[in-house]
């Protein structure tokens, strides 16, 4: 069953928080300003236990979903992860189940994860200089780690491996060059991502932003690259392979060429609201249906109605008015 929106556009991703946690603070997601140790995250008992999220994935799944991430915060703080893992890998009409993660916790649980059900992984990556790194992660915590955690998920079938580098001016440009050079010799994809206004609490401006045309041509320029083909509707990167054949790059532009037109994304936050964009302000509770004793029929109607009426394009419609609206932190809603 395809699920439409007012835009035509299909229900067919399913982005899945399972905790608002993360053990980095990354200045331009969760800044240790606001996210310190008085901060109060979500309660246990208010987290979608693993059998809420298998059942709700399972309805989305009969709305049309076929593309599954776990994201979070970070999914790794979530215990027992790899249950979940199996438990949604179960689910018939799963395609592809991935997960974003900043790729901090011991490497052996590479394998477990696909040993789980795991599909594909993403790896966040700011920089291979260590000094702007950690200048960016705020925990200290050093590239060597992330980059054994890669090579592992490649080694484990986890691929190929997409690291997701934000790049954010005045920070963290002049590593987009050298970022490029490693990971294509080492024949994984990099996704340069402008820095975007998601949440209310990293001090977005735009002025801050390298646009996605600003790095392919400084890329471009030392290693020639042309456009490849989407995969699918809906992909978030347009996609460049390097002209001497030797592997490709993504760039996510979703504040200079928005692309909410073929958005295709549904989001579960970590206790339960259903998002139908990045930039929302609102969500819809599932976790009282789920909770209620509602049936699946009632949860396919209510996922369904929301996604009908869907009409976000922030991205296309953003201003100097909207980028001041109190939009959901990215560790709530997922990246």
């Amino acid at each position: 069953m395809n699920t439409i929106d007012t835009l035509n556009r299909p229900l067919h991703d399913l982005r899945i928080s399972v905790t608002d946690r993360c053990n980095f603070r990354c200045t331009y997601c969760m800044p240790r300003g606001v996210f310190g140790k008085d901060y109060q995250f979500l309660p246990h008992d208010q987290l979608l236990t693993f059998e809420e999220i298998t059942r709700a994935t399972r309805n989305f799944v009969d709305l049309g979903v076929r593309k599954v991430r776990l994201t979070g915060g970070e999914p790794l703080m979530r215990r027992e992860l790899e249950t979940l893992i199996s438990m949604i890998a179960a689910i018939p009409g799963v395609e592809d189940l991935a997960m974003t993660t900043n790729g901090s916790f011991p490497v052996k649980r590479v394998q477990s994860l696909k040993d789980a059900g795991l599909n594909r992984i993403s790896v966040s990556l700011d920089s291979l200089d260590d000094a702007v790194f950690k200048q960016m992660n705020d925990a200290d915590f050093p590239v060597a780690s992330v980059l054994e955690w890669i090579e592992a998920s490649a080694a484990a079938g986890l691929g190929p491996v997409k690291v997701n580098m934000v790049v954010r001016r005045g920070i963290n440009e002049q590593s987009i060059l050298p970022m490029a050079r490693y990971f294509r010799e080492q024949g994984h994809i990099v996704r340069f991502i402008e820095y975007m206004d998601v949440g209310h609490s990293n001090g977005w401006r735009l002025d801050e932003v390298v646009t996605a045309r600003q790095m392919r041509d400084m890329i471009n320029a030392e290693m020639p690259i042309e456009p490849v083909k989407p995969n699918y509707r809906g992909e978030v990167a347009e996609r460049y392979r390097y002209i001497d054949g030797s592997g490709e790059i993504g760039l996510i532009a979703s504040v200079s060429q928005p692309f909410c037109g073929n958005c295709n994304r549904a989001r579960l936050s970590a206790d339960g609201r259903l998002f139908t964009c990045l930039f929302a302000i609102n969500g819809t509770d599932l976790r009282s249906l789920l909770r209620n004793g509602a049936d699946d029929e009632t949860i396919r109607q209510a996922i369904s109605s929301v996604w009908k009426k869907r009409t976000d394009r922030y991205s296309e419609l953003r201003s100097s008015q909207t980028t001041e609206l109190p939009k959901v932190e990215m560790s709530y809603i997922g990246g």
